[in-house]
């Protein structure tokens, strides 16, 4: 049984994705971290070496720390932390132990550089539905929690991304849009290497949503009432971003924990 300031690889799968998930970083050495780039999902990097110096900017946070083999520098980075005013965990078996247990990594070949302030930046056209909603939630649960979105007339989405530095997604001829018979959330899946069995579920549901194909998934044709429903709730795409990112929540906790369970009442073998 592992000491209450270590969690297992097991335990920390079942927090990522999720809105409350803890911080994850990633302190594995220079040479480690080349040998194998992929990261555990939305994970930051930082260095043990100058802990002393941005622990301070973690407090009252529940962090994860994580290096190759959660060991001498998960464990004393965690210390820092706690001292720091952090709720600090290193975890099990670090890098190694997550990686041997088949959990997703994710490839940064095409994650965006951050800005600043540590933030992925990304545009899209405004007035999402379906698709320009389970990306920005797919990146801000699995690749950056600060993620920036922004949402501009469909005219201006290249434009924007030039002068301001974002990553265009959901619109013709760019990296980050369908292919195939996909929508842009499969692209992501595909570009980051995310498929799990839940991600993989929901993103047939949101397929079959957004391009028309409620036969894919019978919650499809669900998705796409709600989706719609938003977009007439909401003026503001940054509001209804919001609101969707609980939908989808909602929808992946279905995906992960809860596809055989069903609801019938009154029982039709019982009197009313």
């Amino acid at each position: 049984m592992p000491a209450p300031t270590i969690v297992t690889p097991q335990q920390l799968a079942r927090r990522i994705g999720l809105p409350d998930a803890p911080l994850l970083i990633d302190v594995r050495t220079a040479e480690d971290a080349a040998a194998d780039p992929r990261f555990l999902p939305c994970a930051i990097r930082r260095s043990h070496s100058d802990v002393n110096g941005w622990a301070a900017g973690f407090t009252g946070r529940d962090a994860v720390i994580v290096c190759q083999k959660g060991l001498k520098l998960s464990q004393g980075v965690a210390a820092w932390l706690r001292h720091a005013g952090a709720n600090a965990e290193s975890l099990e078996g670090g890098f190694e132990g997550w990686r041997d247990a088949g959990l997703p990594l994710v490839s940064p070949a095409h994650v965006p550089a951050r800005d600043a302030a540590g933030r992925t930046l990304w545009v899209t056209r405004a007035r999402p539905k379906v698709d320009r909603i389970a990306c920005p939630w797919l990146i801000r649960r699995f690749i950056d929690p600060g993620a920036v979105f922004l949402f501009v007339a469909p005219s201006e989405v290249a434009a924007v991304a030039d002068r301001f530095g974002a990553t265009p997604f959901d619109i013709e001829g760019v990296f980050w849009s369908h292919r195939g018979d996909g929508c842009t959330f499969d692209t992501m899946l595909d570009e980051f290497g995310l498929h799990t069995e839940p991600l993989d579920r929901l993103a047939l549901i949101v397929r079959g949503a957004d391009t028309a194909r409620p036969d894919l998934a019978p919650e499809a044709a669900g998705l796409l009432a709600a989706s719609l429903g938003l977009s007439r709730m909401h003026r503001d795409d940054l509001v209804q971003l919001d609101a969707g990112l609980a939908l989808y929540d909602a929808f992946y906790r279905w995906a992960r924990d809860a596809t055989e369970e069903t609801h019938n009442w009154p029982n039709p073998g019982k009197p009313a």
